[in-house]
């Protein structure tokens, strides 16, 4: 089992920057594959970014260029940074892992409660 827990949410002004934090404990977090998720009010989920147990990488187009995902298997935990923030940006972002390497919402076995990022214009 996996536990997850995100910090570093808040309010920024658009073109801002944030730093998510995922604190990971249980199974081995660097067997995992980890990533981050975000649910805008009134819409799906929908994902953000990936990176592998090999450090394999993969990028919403909405964020790319912008947010970088990172791990730190020393300290068990997951990051995002996120630059150049937009009031489109604003959700709840959930920090989740898989067993395997996958995109998908429905392929992560372990999720965090979320932490809320709200961008004002």
């Amino acid at each position: 089992q996996v536990q997850l827990a995100e910090s570093g949410g808040g309010l920024v002004q658009a073109g801002g920057s944030l730093r998510l934090s995922c604190g990971a404990s249980g199974r081995a977090f660097s067997t995992l594959t980890s990533a981050w998720f975000r649910q805008a009010p009134g819409k799906d989920r929908e994902f953000v970014a990936v990176i592998g147990a090999s450090g394999l990488l993969r990028y919403a187009d909405s964020v790319k260029g912008r947010f970088t995902i990172s791990r730190d298997n020393a300290e068990n935990t997951l990051y995002l940074q996120m630059n150049s923030l937009k009031p489109e940006d604003t959700a709840v972002y959930y920090c989740a892992a898989s067993r395997s390497f996958t995109t998908r919402d429905f392929g992560m076995d372990y999720w965090g409660e979320g932490t809320l990022v709200t961008v004002s214009s």
